[in-house]
């Protein structure tokens, strides 16, 4: 027979997925919510990481590909009765199309450093402005969605909320996994190169511009699905709420602490900063205090780990890992 064996940090993993899904079980409502926001940024971290992180073009305007979403689904299910998983998939492909229109408009143009950051931010806004002169979807007040029972199909379960974080702690598993598919690939080693030296990347045949925009359009739509999360989960959205540059900010806070253009960084990274925005709004209160709070400490990371905290905590998990045994068996 062939022999099997599993590794000490392979077996600590799957001992940290089995906590992920026993959790609900032993934590409050309150510390459940926070769970699921722990787990939806740290998705939309990695949709930006994947997008931005690894190609080396830091996007400060993934709120307007999270509210483009987030409206589409809301609008297709408020006034056509369309199930949300068919409006997030809408969603997906609008924000795919306007993140290639961001990056054929920011790449075109040569844009890089601040002048891209301070670009993705105005376009951003253009589309936030736009929402909120927008009637239809109902301009700056936004959409107040129906409580319906709980179903999957219309994405709804208010009278608990264990649907919605074992479905949070899907979408985590699979866009980590598809991550790490893309970064394996082809693909993945030419937006490296793109990262470590455009113009070396250029030399050597690879078609810099192209491989940006395709990166920008993958991360748009990925971080549209998680657009659809939040509103179905908060069922309200405004342009303040969904498309500000806050939102980006915090989308982004969780890949610069836990570390980017790795896998684990913006998994890491939301862990540390959203408990804490979370617990700062629910016991300090104080408008904003919770942004003061997160970016000190983002700042505090920026200066000491300017790669993340991801090679601590890596660190941390193989001397934990060093005390369980191998198992093997054949």
């Amino acid at each position: 027979m062939v022999a099997f064996q599993m590794s000490q940090r392979r077996l600590l993993f799957i001992i940290l997925v089995a906590v992920a899904l026993l959790l609900p079980a032993v934590v409050t409502p309150f510390i459940l919510h926070v769970a699921i926001m722990v787990g939806l940024f740290a998705y939309l971290g990695s949709a930006w990481n994947l997008g931005c992180g690894y190609t080396g073009k830091l996007s400060w305007g993934h709120s307007a590909f999270m509210g483009l979403g987030a409206y589409a689904s809301t609008a297709l299910y408020m006034f056509y009765a369309v199930t949300p998983w068919i409006g997030a998939i809408a969603g997906m492909i609008i924000a795919a199309a306007f993140g290639t229109l961001v990056g054929v408009i920011c790449f075109r143009l040569g844009l890089k450093g601040h002048y891209f950051v301070i670009a993705t931010i105005a376009l951003a806004e253009i589309l936030r402005v736009t929402f909120i002169n927008w009637p239809v979807v109902g301009g700056a007040w936004g959409l107040l969605m129906p409580i319906v029972r709980d179903s999957l199909y219309y994405f709804q379960f208010h009278s608990s909320r264990l649907g919605y974080y074992y479905i949070i702690l899907a979408m985590l598993v699979a866009i980590l996994y598809l991550e790490r598919r893309i970064i394996k690939s082809k693909l993945g080693y030419y937006f490296i190169a793109i990262k470590d030296d455009e113009d070396m990347a250029e030399s050597l045949g690879i078609n810099a511009f192209k491989y940006k925009v395709i990166a920008t359009a993958i991360s748009a739509a990925l971080t549209a699905f998680g657009g659809t999360f939040y509103a179905q989960y908060v069922l309200y959205i405004s342009p303040d709420t969904v498309m500000a540059v806050g939102v980006s900010t915090e989308i982004l806070m969780g890949a610069v602490v836990g570390g980017m253009a790795t896998i684990g960084g913006p998994v890491v990274g939301a862990a540390i900063i959203h408990p804490i925005m979370e617990l700062t709004r629910a016991y300090v209160g104080g408008r904003g205090l919770d942004y003061v709070v997160a970016g000190l400490l983002t700042v505090g990371v920026a200066v000491l780990r300017p790669h993340g905290v991801i090679g601590w905590v890596e660190k941390t998990f193989d001397a934990f890992a060093s005390y369980l045994p191998e198992v093997a068996r054949s």
